[in-house]
């Protein structure tokens, strides 16, 4: 290949973009990049930490001490801060609950972007987020928008978080998702937009299986055209 490929997945909370950018970069052989771990990994640190959102100063200063690294083995994405294992901690409620109030600080947004800019600078990559193919990679070779009825967003989540043993109800759930589609699609700093030229996914009543062939026949042609160049 002449060119990495780089391909963006953007979308809604609990509309499963992790679970087909794992799916698709096991089945390419691609690099996956976890760009929503990161921003729990940030929200993670301030909340340990106590950092004060509105203190610009400290956030900054907090991340200079922020360092964040993923791991694959066993077909799973390990996220570890500070060369520790965070990759349950980050997905329970006291983090979703702040992730998106973090993610909208520009500093904060800002440092991520630059670390995953340079994740993709050299290999073939699948990055899922709220501004990759809008932001973080505006040229990317191909770019999908995920979006799924709130009610089975929140359906999903909910037998997920029961699933490992958290106590929650569908209604904290459905009011978390309101909230953070709210945050998301209104912050000033990079808000969840659909790029012009993404590629919309409707999970709503699909499988997996299906999601996963429906990105392929985009993908593939792709493959084609860089083995031939």
């Amino acid at each position: 290949m002449s060119k990495n490929i780089v391909i963006a997945i953007d979308g809604y909370s609990s509309c499963g973009k992790s679970t087909i950018a794992k799916a698709l970069a096991k089945k390419l052989h691609f690099i996956y990049i976890d760009t929503g771990a990161m921003y729990r990994a940030v929200t993670l640190y301030f909340l340990r930490n106590k950092i004060d959102l509105n203190d610009p100063i400290a956030v900054e200063s907090a991340l200079d001490n922020i360092h964040i690294n993923f791991e694959y083995r066993d077909e799973q994405t390990f996220v570890f801060l500070n060369e520790e294992d965070i990759s349950e901690e980050i997905r329970q409620m006291p983090v979703s609950e702040k992730v998106s109030q973090v993610s909208a600080i520009k500093a904060v947004r800002t440092a991520m972007v630059r670390q995953q800019q340079r994740m993709g600078k050299s290999k073939n990559i699948i990055m899922d987020g709220r501004d990759i193919g809008t932001v973080v990679f505006p040229d990317a070779t191909l770019k999908f928008f995920m979006t799924a009825d709130p009610q089975i967003r929140a359906e999903r989540r909910y037998k997920e978080l029961i699933n490992k043993g958290e106590k929650v109800s569908l209604e904290e759930i459905y009011a978390n998702l309101a909230l953070r589609d709210h945050q998301d699609t209104t912050r000033e700093e990079s808000p969840l937009i659909q790029a012009a030229d993404a590629i919309v996914l409707d999970n709503s009543n699909i499988d997996q299986e299906m999601q996963l062939e429906f990105a392929l026949s985009y993908i593939r042609p792709l493959l084609i055209d860089k083995n031939t160049q």
